[in-house]
């Protein structure tokens, strides 16, 4: 079970059909949409300020979401998803965007609807990723403008992918792993 702490008064609200990977750690403010998965050794840490997350989000492996004290907080849309090892500090995330694996998105950055950051890319304080753009490097900068429909698509159906792959760990283990034959 995923750890769920309570901090300064505020407890983590999870919305419906959600997967928690058994060792994510999920503190004080956050609150997470319908059908999102948040997976292995994730940390979304509201203590110092507020985390929003959409509905059908996924947030992979190894990602740490925090903010600023009383500066930034997090916002993320639906059907978003966040690679890997990703590092996301008090950003704004809107519908259907994608974040790279090892991507670091940094305070009041905002990555607009449908938009792509490229893995491993650095996306510094305050920049603004239009909608529909495809963005990479270290610092982030501009490559090249994303069809509309081929984002949608894409970010639809790597959303809908992470709730199918969430929903394979509510399958019973079969009786060949429960009692294997040494």
């Amino acid at each position: 079970m995923a750890l769920i702490i309570p901090l300064r008064g505020t407890t983590p609200k999870i919305g419906k059909d959600c997967f928690l990977a058994t060792n994510a750690t999920i503190i004080g403010d956050v609150t997470i949409g319908n059908e999102c998965s948040i997976w292995f050794n994730t940390v979304l840490r509201g203590d110092v300020n507020t985390i929003t997350i959409g509905d059908r989000v996924n947030i992979q492996d190894g990602t740490v979401l925090h903010t600023l004290y009383q500066k930034s907080t997090i916002e993320i849309g639906n059907d978003v998803s966040i690679g890997h090892n990703v590092t996301i500090h008090g950003a704004k995330i809107h519908d259907l965007a994608l974040i790279g694996m090892g991507a670091i998105v940094m305070d009041d950055a905002i990555v607009g609807e449908g938009a792509l950051v490229a893995a491993g890319s650095v996306v510094l304080s305050r920049t603004v990723i239009g909608p529909n753009e495809l963005w990479g490097g270290a610092p982030a900068k501009f490559i090249k403008m994303v069809e509309p429909e081929k984002a949608r698509e894409m970010n639809q159906k790597i959303a809908r992918n992470y709730l199918m792959y969430s929903k394979w760990y509510d399958e019973p283990l079969s009786d060949d792993i429960q009692n294997p034959k040494i």
